[in-house]
């Protein structure tokens, strides 16, 4: 059984950090991509979630526009975690975060969710 969780979500003042953490049980990440999406507030159905970032199983990269030069995505096929380094944080950053590994099938975790707010 495969299991995906998401950690490091919270409230954050404007300008601020937060760093996500994504961990699989059950399958290795090593020979997948990873990829972080966001589901703003108020939307709840998956078709609404945004695609953030996402590393290719060779560290390739890729982020959404309104992101780069503030996030950064990172994997660890060691400890088969993929994490989100969110600098700079604005309000609209605020939602719920997801996680996805593209394995053999597509897994999701069940999200965390970030605060931007003075």
């Amino acid at each position: 059984q495969v299991e995906v969780v998401e950690s490091g979500g919270g409230s954050v003042q404007p300008g601020g950090s937060l760093r996500l953490s994504c961990t699989s049980s059950g399958l290795m990440i090593r020979r997948y991509a990873m990829r972080w999406y966001r589901q703003p507030p108020g939307k709840e159905r998956e078709k609404d979630r945004e695609l953030v970032a996402m590393v290719t199983a060779q560290s390739l990269t890729d982020y959404a526009d309104s992101v780069k030069g503030r996030f950064t995505i990172s994997r660890d096929d060691d400890a088969n975690t993929v994490s989100l380094q969110m600098n700079s944080l604005k309000s609209e950053d605020t939602g719920r975060y997801f996680c996805k590994l593209s394995g053999p099938l597509d897994y999701w975790g069940q999200g965390t969710q970030v605060t931007v707010a003075s």
